[in-house]
């Protein structure tokens, strides 16, 4: 079993990508055979995520795009910060993220910033008085065998083509004091989001799937 620290080091190195796939697959072979306790959750944003770890400040998920998602409706927007600084390796297809630039905009703003506050598979989305513009500044495309990086409070979006599946494992570490962030609309109120938690044979099912998109040959 691969910790934290060891997963972490591997994607910095970048020079054994099989050794994180072979990782990766032996994880889903646990959870598809029920010896790993853990549920899907399918995510606002289109992906579904397998919480494989979750140690204090870090935590390691497999997320998986499927190539035909359920159509992505947030309540507020795709553009979001997270509390924690992610490290993400692509295993498969391609995940594209626009990073997003933000300005306060009290007089003429386009959005409202959200609070997110996560408890169990509830969301808080919680409206805050800041007001702004979002524009894009950049956007990058990251294929299988890329590593990248996300700060907490970078606004951004991650998305992928339309019938184009793809897989990464991802490593996030809390930022003390930080928050989970979402533009929404500036006349929208503060309100709750259920995430859907799969059971246990979904969960499974989705494993498999997942390992299928990355078997080697």
């Amino acid at each position: 079993m691969m910790s934290y620290a060891d997963l972490e080091r591997e994607i910095d190195r970048g020079a054994r990508p099989e050794l994180l796939r072979g990782w990766v697959l032996d994880v889903l072979d646990d959870v598809a055979h029920g010896r790993r306790p853990l549920r899907a959750v399918r995510h606002p944003l289109g992906f579904t995520c397998l919480p494989v770890e979750r140690a204090g400040p870090d935590g390691v998920c497999v997320h998986a795009w499927p190539a035909d998602p359920r159509p992505v409706r947030p309540t507020t927007s795709t553009m979001h910060s997270h509390s924690w600084d992610l490290l993400s390796h692509v295993l498969h297809g391609q995940v594209r993220n626009e990073l997003i630039e933000v300005t306060d905009a009290p007089v003429n703003p386009v959005w409202r910033v959200y609070e997110v506050h996560s408890r169990g598979d509830l969301d808080e989305m919680a409206a805050t008085d800041r007001l702004v513009t979002a524009v894009t500044a950049t956007v990058e495309t990251h294929s299988a065998g890329d590593s990248y990086a996300l700060r907490a409070g970078g606004f951004h979006t991650s998305e992928v083509d339309p019938g184009q599946p793809a897989v990464t494992v991802a490593l996030g570490r809390t930022t003390p004091g930080a928050c989970d962030l979402s533009l929404g609309a500036v006349d929208g109120r503060s309100h709750r989001v259920h995430r859907d938690r799969c059971d246990p044979m979904e969960t499974a099912r989705v494993a498999r799937q997942i390992a299928r998109l990355l078997a080697p040959g």
